[in-house]
């Protein structure tokens, strides 16, 4: 159950992140600047944590099954988001994607605690602008803060489901875990390339804020180093 207690710093991320938003929204260049930078942390977490896991087992056909599973999920997940036209859609590929972090985290403290910290301190970052993203599309069409912040709040709590959904998975064989860690390494993946660096984007940009994603990136290197 230790992953559980861990999940308790992203889902008050989100709650600081709401709160925050629905006071004083942060400007684009911020939003910009903090996506690139949780984009590097977790790309590291991802490489240097769950990869060397899902080679060190040397089954291809557990992380070919695996990968493409993962890929498949997110490719739905990604026509799901597409096709958002209304809020409700929205919180429910939102939420999807927070589920999905949920069983990645969980999946990552099955390839050690030291993988499953860093990743936590990745997914903090990611599902904090998340909330923001959630609280900006709420505050379109309901006018209570509260009720705001609420709801978002409500959909982090996502991410403890997805880790206790993934706790059955530490009872299996060795090659089946590989499988789902080559699962999670392609969520991780799209999460990088396919959310946060493609919004990124889409705001005002610069060398300083390009610069965050390396930042992130040897931050978490150094991170790991330091932890041994």
């Amino acid at each position: 159950m230790q992953v559980l207690f861990y999940t308790i710093v992203p889902v008050v991320a989100v709650a600081i992140g709401a709160i925050v938003a629905v006071l004083r929204p942060p400007g684009a260049a911020v939003t910009s600047g903090v996506q690139h930078l949780a984009a590097g942390v977790v790309f590291a977490a991802a490489a240097t944590e769950i990869l060397p896991q899902v080679v060190h087992q040397a089954s291809p056909i557990a992380t070919l099954t695996g990968g493409a599973i993962g890929v498949a999920v997110m490719l739905v997940l990604k026509s799901m988001e597409g096709r958002s036209t209304s809020p409700i859609a929205l919180l429910g590929a939102i939420g999807t994607d927070i589920l999905i972090d949920g069983l990645v985290l969980g999946l990552a403290f099955l390839a050690g605690a030291k993988a499953g910290i860093l990743l936590t301190i990745a997914l903090t970052l990611e599902v904090l602008f998340l909330g923001v993203t959630v609280t900006a599309e709420l505050g379109e069409t309901i006018r209570s803060k509260a009720k705001i912040v609420a709801i978002t709040v409500g959909l982090a709590f996502l991410l403890p489901l997805g880790a206790l959904i993934s706790t059955p998975v530490a009872s299996l064989s060795p090659v089946v875990i590989s499988g789902f860690l080559a699962f999670g390494l392609m969520a991780l993946l799209y999460l990088v390339t396919e959310e946060l660096l493609v919004e990124a984007h889409e705001k005002p940009d610069s060398a300083l804020i390009s610069a965050m994603f390396f930042v992130g990136f040897l931050g978490l290197l150094l991170l790991e180093e330091a932890i041994g």
